[in-house]
Order: structure tokens, then C-alpha cells, then sequence
């Protein structure tokens, strides 16, 4: 009967043992499943981040026109005609970096004109620099629009490579696209005027 009772007793000792030893088993196991879901959830916030910025750069423009007119060069020398029969020769335009936009090449840069004759895309290299070109007005001369900097690109409209716009005469409307390699284009539309001059801006 003696040793019954203590048997009983060393049973209780053993039994909080082992429910000490299954707590801390189940604190362990807790444990690395919140650090598994943290990092999990770590992980899937950079993924996220990622992705929005990258959709971010996707959906807005790097590049802004500098000023609010485009410059229709009319002259004989660009190939344009004046008057209210005229034709536009040239356009020329600035643009500059949009803030906190990414820098843009412009050697892997692409222009489209749409009129109500078509449309053409040309990318810069494509046409050795005759139907479209660039000049840096403010910055380090290179090929890619940074932060501060500004560019002048001009259009030869009269140039066989822009077959299929048709002439640009007064009244029509034009849009123009800077579709950089990265980010959304530059549209820029205008109702061209019912007269040119020599040098017109709209």
C-alpha cells in the first residue's frame, strides 16, 4: 500500500515533466512558424515594392515638354511654305527630365506622328539621324536626358523616311509621341494654325 502511494506520487512529477516538455515543445514550434510567416510575409512586401515600381515606371513618362509650345519651322531652307496654303517643314520642341523620372536614351527612343493622313514611328537610330534629330541646349552633351538637363529635337516632316503623315498644313491636328525605352510616352497634341509665318509656335 506504501509503495502504491508513492509510485502515485512520482507519477504526478513525471506527468508535469512531460506537460513542461510538450509546452515548450509547442512554444519551439510556434515560434519557428512566426519566424517561417514573417519572413514569408517580408518577402512577399519587397515583392510587392517591386512590383509597384515597376508599374510606377511603366505607367508614368520620364519626360516633359520644357514649355508649353511645340516651333513649326516654315521656312524654304526647311522645306516649308508659308501662308495659309503653307506646309510645315520642320517642328522642333524641348523636353526635360520629369521629376523623379528615370533618364532616358534617347539613341533608343522612338517618334511617332499621327495626322489624319496615318501614322509613322521611326526610332532614332533607324533613320541616320535625317528624319529626326537631338541637340543638348543644357546638360553634358550625351545621348540621355538626366535631371536639369534639357534637349531641343527637331523633325524633318518633309523627309521621305515620314512617307505617309502627309503634309502638315494649317488646321490640321498632329500628335506627336516620345516613346522612350522605359516609361510612358510624351503625347503632345496640337491644332496646327490657320497660317504660318516663317517660324510659328503653337
Amino acid at each position: 500500500m506504501g509503495v502504491g502511494v508513492k509510485f502515485g506520487r512520482n507519477e504526478k512529477g513525471f506527468t508535469g515533466l512531460e506537460a513542461a516538455i510538450v509546452l515548450i515543445a509547442f512554444v519551439v514550434v510556434a515560434a519557428v512558424f512566426s519566424y517561417v510567416m514573417l519572413g514569408a510575409g517580408f518577402y512577399t512586401t519587397q515583392k510587392s515594392k517591386q512590383v509597384v515600381d515597376t508599374g510606377v515606371k511603366q505607367a508614368s513618362s520620364s519626360l516633359t515638354l520644357d514649355g508649353q509650345y511645340i516651333y513649326l519651322n516654315c521656312t524654304d531652307e526647311a522645306g516649308g511654305e508659308t501662308g495659309s496654303d503653307g506646309k510645315v517643314g520642320q517642328i522642333y520642341f524641348y523636353v526635360t527630365q520629369t521629376a523623379g523620372g528615370s533618364p532616358v536614351d534617347l539613341n533608343k527612343t522612338s517618334i511617332t506622328i499621327i495626322s489624319a493622313s496615318g501614322f509613322k514611328q521611326l526610332f532614332y537610330n533607324e533613320t541616320n539621324t535625317s528624319a529626326w534629330w537631338y541637340e543638348s541646349i543644357v546638360g553634358d552633351g550625351d545621348n540621355v536626358v538626366e535631371m536639369n538637363e534639357k534637349y531641343k529635337i527637331t523633325l524633318n516632316v518633309t523627309n521621305s523616311d515620314w512617307s505617309g503623315i502627309g503634309d502638315l498644313k494649317p488646321n490640321d491636328v498632329i500628335t506627336i509621341e516620345v516613346r522612350p525605352p522605359i516609361g510612358a510616352p510624351l503625347s503632345i497634341t496640337k491644332q496646327l494654325p490657320p497660317s504660318f509665318v516663317n517660324v510659328t509656335y503653337v
